[in-house]
């Protein structure tokens, strides 16, 4: 195992510079979910870990040495792809243990280590099979397996679940995580999907347009986002915005938004007069008796089973309020919506920073 960091790391091709100034450190053992939408640059810092990509300015360290021109076969480094790169003419157990035999180990050893892998992974009875005869889930599966049991210093995991169907990531997810805390080896783990990498990582790296946004846990990301960006991209379904004027009179406060609509505010956020995004989490909206808190009118009921999501109108922005069982509303029903102040996040509509309570 080992650790991994990155000191004013630039990433250009020709003129394009698509990685700016990254600064990151990644702990021994950790499991370090990089995040952001396509084209932010996430896969070409995994890329760079494995040596697959030049970095072209900064330094680089696996485990304490500088690794800017090492090259990939020497990091000791297993990636794991999103396609899952298998060989198709290979049984499971001549796939995973492959890089093993290139390293001319003894055919006994190879045999003890594929077979401890194997069992691992649930993937005893499969030995025999061909990729071509495995389902999506048993692939990433051989995938893993094949990066395992080279037992690397790190591991990296460029989207392996994104050609899975939904309820096999749910599953696929919990297995690595589980896999994780039971190896505890370094972990770079790369993905646009925000719900991957809250139940999954140690901490995240939020990324938007080669820079890093935010770093932390999970839970702190979702609930004091620096900025607007992490603010939106974190939680599903996203958190809701409206742009307002702050004003302060005779002891209160609210946000002014477009029609006169006022949001309840709380603690010192923002000056009176100031232009302002007011953010509340769906879940931290609720219905409220008639005549009370915030006016407005269900344009959607989006029933899932255990929750319930309304689309709503309010003023010239529209909202989503999710609750837990079934909605007693219509389609078209004027409703009252509730805000606890002390969950609600203002932002600085020219900056998008946080403004600090």
């Amino acid at each position: 195992m080992a650790s991994v960091s990155f000191s004013n790391i630039e990433k250009s091709f020709g003129a394009t510079k698509v990685i700016h100034d990254l600064d990151l450190s990644i702990a021994d053992g950790e499991l370090m979910v990089l995040v952001g939408p396509s084209g932010c640059g996430k896969t070409t810092v995994l890329r760079m870990v494995a040596g697959l990509e030049q970095i072209t300015k900064g330094k680089l360290t696996i485990g304490g040495k500088v690794a800017n021109d090492v090259s990939p076969k020497d990091r000791d480094i297993a990636m794991v792809f999103q396609n899952y790169a298998l060989y198709p003419h290979m049984t499971v157990a001549e796939n995973i243990g492959f890089a093993l035999k290139l390293k001319r180990l003894p055919k006994a050893e190879i045999r003890k280590r594929v077979d401890e892998v194997t069992e691992l992974l649930g993937l005893a009875e499969l030995l025999k099979q061909r990729p071509g005869q495995l389902s999506g889930g048993q692939r990433q599966r051989v995938a893993m397996g094949r990066a395992i049991v080279r037992d690397p210093k790190v591991f990296l995991f460029d989207e392996p679940l994104s050609n899975l169907d939904a309820k096999l990531r749910v599953a696929m997810r919990a297995e690595i995580k589980a896999l994780h805390q039971r190896l505890k080896t370094t972990t770079v783990y790369v993905t646009h999907d925000q719900v991957e990498a809250m139940t999954m990582a140690d901490r995240i790296v939020v990324m938007h347009d080669g820079r890093i946004e935010q770093i932390g846990t999970p839970l702190a990301l979702y609930d004091r986002p620096g900025n607007l960006f992490v603010a939106q991209f974190i939680g599903s379904p996203a958190m809701n915005v409206v742009n307002g004027i702050v004003r302060r009179a005779g002891g209160g406060a609210y946000v002014e938004a477009e029609g006169g609509v006022r949001w309840p505010l709380a603690g010192g956020a923002g000056a009176d007069g100031q232009a302002v995004s007011y953010g509340v989490r769906p879940e931290h909206l609720t219905l409220a008796p008639a005549g009370t808190g915030v006016p407005g009118e269900v344009i959607v009921v989006e029933p899932t089973g255990a929750e319930t999501e309304l689309v709503i109108r309010v003023g010239a922005s529209q909202v989503i309020l999710r609750m837990h069982g079934r909605a007693r509303v219509e389609h078209d029903e004027k409703v009252a919506l509730a805000v606890d102040p002390a969950t609600v996040h203002i932002f600085d509509q020219a900056s998008g920073q946080r403004l600090a309570a």
